[in-house]
């Protein structure tokens, strides 16, 4: 299966390994929507004749499946397609976005077939046809057909593990339950060719359920980027790392990724500098930064800077201390972006709080309880407090 895949991605996917750039991706996605196309196609036919010769409306009912899944890598297909071209001035972030919608595409049809084929079996539940007849030929067509969708998945799998796609995945996944209906298929035709029981619309109903829940989960594995997941902790950690590798920069926050498409995304920060520092040099590392990120991830990069008063020992002093008193609220309370203003009779805090997400307070009251605290540390405080939620942790 392995090396049938090498050879194929070696045939017909140039420059393989740069799996960033959308031709690339478009490429991988032409691929394996063509295979589909055609397994898909030779299946539904084997299947549909091989239900014909049974009467059996479970193994009819795993063909028209099959002429999905033919429907489904045509959706695969054109996304790619869609999702490979440039950018244009209506959609100057690219169409990479296009791979989410085919996803969708492919879980729409599954769920519609999945909807029509649970019809037709509880109607031969209901009113049982004439009994299941027995083929030789039928079993083995079942079962030439299980190793097909096995070598379509692990196809698939592969594919959309070298690209990182979900449409691709979504595609696998579906090959995958296919195995496991027609395997529940091939068991009722036995049991029916054996015992005489006629368990055949239940068997449909059985596969229109497995067709039923792979709909479900790759729509919504499909919807979840479209509609602005948090971003991979492992990739926030990976753009934190490489932004403090500059060593004028001590800190960053606000850290916002926007997804418009595998291998196209939008990152803005802030990064703290010390506010002594130069100010042509800190925009000069700042720029360097950036170039770093867009040519390491291949994304649009903006870093806003903020400077910070690293060097100043009474301020450090106090942001430690009020950070210890709101982790003493939550440990998942962070601040950032602290300054101070000396008065007469009053010294104002500035920062911004992050605080979690699935709180039962409000911000109001947050922000209530926090001001509290300070004010036990020190009643000439007066804080100033913006909260906020996390956009990438």
């Amino acid at each position: 299966m392995f090396y049938l895949t090498k050879l194929l991605v070696k045939l017909f996917v140039k420059d393989s390994d740069n799996c960033d750039n959308p031709k690339v991706r478009a490429a991988y996605g032409n691929l394996s929507g063509v295979c589909g196309i055609i397994l898909n196609l030779v299946l539904f036919g084997g299947k549909l004749f091989a239900g014909i010769v049974s009467a059996s409306v479970s193994v009819i009912a795993d063909a028209l499946n099959n002429l999905s899944d033919a429907g489904s890598s045509v959706v695969t297909f054109l996304g790619f397609k869609l999702a490979s071209r440039p950018a244009d001035r209506e959609h100057p972030f690219g169409h990479g976005r296009y791979e989410y919608v085919a996803g969708m595409g492919i879980s729409v049809v599954i769920l519609l077939m999945g909807i029509e084929l649970i019809k037709s079996s509880v109607e031969k539940i209901i009113c049982p046809e004439s009994g299941t007849a027995f083929s030789t030929l039928s079993l083995a067509i079942m079962i030439a057909s299980i190793f097909v969708k096995l070598w379509m998945y692990f196809f698939n799998s592969g594919l959309s593990r070298k690209i990182n796609s979900t449409a691709l995945k979504a595609a696998a996944l579906d090959s995958l339950t296919d195995c496991i209906a027609t395997s529940v298929v091939i068991i009722g035709l036995l049991i029916s060719a054996s015992t005489g029981v006629q368990i055949d619309g239940w068997l449909g109903v059985c596969v229109s359920l497995f067709i039923l829940f792979t709909g479900v989960s790759t729509f919504k594995e499909s919807l979840s980027p479209l509609l602005g997941k948090a971003p991979d902790p492992e990739f926030v950690d990976e753009i934190k790392e490489t932004v403090l590798k500059n060593d004028m920069i001590v800190g960053i926050h606000d850290l916002i990724i926007h997804d418009y498409g595998p291998g196209r995304c939008f990152i803005s920060l802030h990064a703290e500098v010390p506010c002594d520092e130069d100010i042509l040099e800190a925009h000069d590392a700042i720029d360097l930064t950036e170039k770093q990120l867009e040519n390491r991830y291949n994304c649009f990069a903006t870093i806003h800077m903020d400077p910070i008063a690293s060097n100043d020992a009474f301020t450090n002093e106090l942001k430690m201390k009020i950070s210890e008193g709101l982790c003493e609220l939550n440990p998942e309370y962070s601040i950032h972006d602290f300054r101070i203003v000396k008065g007469s009779t009053h010294t104002n805090v500035v920062f911004d709080m992050v605080i979690p997400y699935g709180l039962d307070l409000t911000e109001r009251q947050i922000k209530q309880s926090a001001i509290e605290k300070i004010k036990s540390i020190n009643n000439k405080l007066y804080p100033i407090i913006n909260v906020e939620k996390s956009l990438s942790d």
